[in-house]
């Protein structure tokens, strides 16, 4: 079934529009558990542009890694925090925080430079369209990113899950610090 551009165009449309507000989500909620939401978010729509890229093992890892089980794990690091909500929108800004904000800033737009210089038309698929079934070439592509991950990323992999695993250590020394506290007095 042939569908119009412009229906292509709608459904990209949407999906970007959900990945910024799900990454402004981020930043801007002063509800802390909001906040925690907002990456599902990002990740689920994420997922939405890899199934529109024929990218379905990606595309379910990641609804199954990031928004089922990293996003839970955010929730509940998130949870262990007693921390005061705070009702205005910008709560203080520091010099670091200015710093910040510039280096952002910086990152986003040296990439949307890289983004529209880069030849697009020239960047191959992982598959190649055969006569062979469909479910040797889920396999070859499931071999070829599994050689990938473990070959030529396996540094930005494996720094990708201490990242992850940042968090989630200091939530736990926040609650364990707050309850000593609590103890004490």
């Amino acid at each position: 079934m042939k569908l119009s551009q412009s229906f292509y165009e709608t459904v990209f449309s949407s999906l970007e529009s959900g990945l910024i507000l799900g990454s402004l989500g981020i930043v801007f909620f002063t509800n802390i558990i909001y906040s925690a939401f907002s990456p599902g978010l990002v990740s689920f729509c994420i997922s939405l542009l890899y199934f529109s890229l024929n990218a379905d093992f990606v595309a379910a890892a990641q609804i199954l890694i990031y928004v089922g089980a990293i996003n839970v794990l955010i929730v509940f690091a998130v949870m262990l925090i007693n921390k005061k909500q705070y009702s205005n929108f910008f709560v203080y800004w520091t010099i670091g925080d200015g710093i910040t904000f510039s280096l952002c800033i910086g990152i986003f737009l040296l990439s949307n430079i890289i983004i529209y210089n880069t030849s697009w038309f020239q960047i191959l698929s992982t598959t190649k369209p055969s006569s062979i079934g469909k479910d040797v070439i889920l396999m070859n592509t499931i071999r070829h990113i599994g050689f990938e991950l473990l070959t030529k990323f396996l540094f930005p992999f494996e720094l990708m899950s201490i990242i992850l695993l940042i968090p989630l250590i200091g939530a736990i020394t926040l609650a364990r610090r707050e309850k000593n506290e609590i103890e004490m007095e």
